[in-house]
């Protein structure tokens, strides 16, 4: 039979246990959660990335807007 100050011991060890193992379990719950969440952003951003790169060519693609020079453009009313 063991000492009361070693099954103090063996009780203290056991308790720390299980507290770790109780923060494990919670800690890969919070991993989880996190890389699920991970996964929604990356979507989120290759489908931002697809958008800009559209919009990127239908700007490319748009008539660019003649601009007049200055000697073509009329006076100001006041002249």
């Amino acid at each position: 039979m063991a000492s009361p100050v070693a099954e103090d011991i063996i009780k203290q060890l056991e308790q720390s246990i299980e507290a770790l193992e109780s923060r494990n379990a919670f800690q890969d719950d919070v991993i989880e959660q996190l890389s699920q969440e991970l996964t929604v952003h990356q979507e989120e951003l290759s489908a931002l990335k697809e958008q800009i790169k559209l919009l990127i060519n239908r700007v490319k693609h748009q008539q660019a807007p003649t601009l007049m020079s200055l000697e073509d453009e009329p006076p100001p009313p006041h002249y």
